[in-house]
């Protein structure tokens, strides 16, 4: 009886000791998939640097509305502050919310080109592998 139970477990299933064979092409996808990950993780951690970069700003607008309008208002660029008056400042304000929120723009359509690539190179990857390969991010 004990050889017929171990008869039917290495018939079907898993077998632990199974290779799984990668040719260099699938190497070559699995290393590819992996540098688009590491820049979807850049470019992520960039957008979230941007999005903190345009709160700022509005709050400083908010800001703004409390000041006297007849004080000179120090306004940071570079690597120095430049006073203006209200109008001056809260122009140069819109302007560099208007950069940051196309910068913002350009990183999140990125992000997305890359999620379509990465989707796609998923798709072919778990087909050949099954569950022998995770390509899925893990949460912190």
């Amino acid at each position: 009886m004990a050889k017929s139970a171990s008869a039917s477990s290495t018939k079907g299933g898993f077998h632990t000791d199974s290779d799984v064979h990668i040719t260099y092409e699938d190497q070559q996808k699995i290393n590819k998939f992996a540098r688009h990950n590491a820049k979807l993780d850049d470019l992520k951690e960039e957008l979230k640097v941007k999005q903190n970069e345009l709160k700022n700003m509005e709050d400083a607008c908010d800001e703004l509305m409390l000041v006297d309008s007849d004080e000179n208002i120090p306004f940071f660029l570079g690597e120095v502050f430049i006073y203006h008056g209200m109008e001056q400042t809260q122009k140069m304000l819109d302007e560099a919310k208007s950069r940051v929120q196309s910068e913002i723009e350009d990183l999140e359509s990125k992000c997305a080109e890359l999620r379509n690539i990465m989707s796609d190179m998923k798709t072919q990857l778990y087909a050949k592998f099954g569950n022998h390969i995770n390509l899925e991010a893990e949460d912190d």
